[in-house]
């Protein structure tokens, strides 16, 4: 194998948190601030580059952090090394509510995702860029010209918003929403396609385009994408400036908490 071999346990259900168990000088990478929890033992450091490659020059690094750089990712990941002569432990979590999927990658070998979905994987997973080569793909496929290209043999974790469905295509095209994709297999073709006539792109709250994924391959789908839930924040959230209702109840208990009656 070329990838470390490490034991992991996913806790919780919709707020997870996956504790990998490594051996005495295993490594798991990760993504910038997604570390819980360690045991004594386990030392960390910010690294330029996977370590897919450790005879990897400057250049070859600073042409990884220019990739993460054009993915929008943290330009270091974190590498985390058990330094004992025991098993140690290290979580990880998302950071916003949904699933973590532990992926075999000695069974695919590559899995193509979102952006954004990386959140650790053993030492010696490649963290690569694909890029779409359909222009209307890029524009409004919802992911961008840009995705996230995993290769190894290893195990790798990725994070996805609500609930996750893993759908297995044979020769079979499916039709969904542009943020619902989380990722797919290489044999799988992915295209952009207009959601019906004018009326139903406009006024059916679809979007304009739904995502085409054809071929054989497994698929990957989140039920409640990120940029969903931050909408409906936003949208819930109360007008700049709040009521003077609002205001005076809030300054009021603040001046409560700080050991006066004062009110304001």
């Amino acid at each position: 194998m070329r990838c470390h071999e490490v034991d992991y346990e996913i806790l919780g259900d919709d707020l997870q948190v996956v504790e990998v168990e490594l051996d005495p000088q295993e490594v798991v990478i990760a993504e910038a601030g997604a570390m819980n929890w360690m045991e004594e033992g386990i030392q960390f450091e910010a690294r330029m580059g996977d370590g897919s490659k450790p005879d990897q020059g400057i250049l070859g690094k600073l042409l990884d952090v220019g990739k993460r750089a054009v993915m929008g990712e943290s330009l270091f990941l974190t590498h985390f090394t058990n330094q004992e002569t025991g098993k140690k432990k290290v979580a990880f979590a998302a950071p916003y509510p949904g699933k973590i999927i532990a992926i075999d990658m000695s069974q695919m070998g590559e899995l193509i995702c979102q952006k954004d979905s990386f959140l650790c994987a053993a030492l010696g997973t490649e963290i690569n860029i694909a890029f779409h080569r359909r222009i209307g793909a890029g524009f409004f496929g919802g992911e961008g010209f840009i995705l996230q290209r995993l290769l190894g043999d290893g195990m790798a974790f990725i994070h996805a918003g609500g609930t996750v469905v893993q759908k297995e295509l044979n020769n079979e095209t499916l039709r969904v929403d542009t943020g619902c994709l989380v990722a797919f297999t290489p044999g799988i073709d992915y295209n952009i396609e207009r959601a019906g006539g004018l009326k139903s792109m406009f006024f059916g709250g679809e979007g304009l385009f739904l995502t085409t994924l054809s071929g054989t391959g497994r698929v990957y789908l989140q039920s409640m994408p990120f940029s969903r839930l931050a909408d409906r924040i936003i949208q819930s959230a109360p007008s700049a400036g709040g009521s003077s209702r609002g205001e005076g109840s809030v300054l009021g208990g603040l001046g409560r908490v700080m050991g006066g009656d004062h009110n304001f």
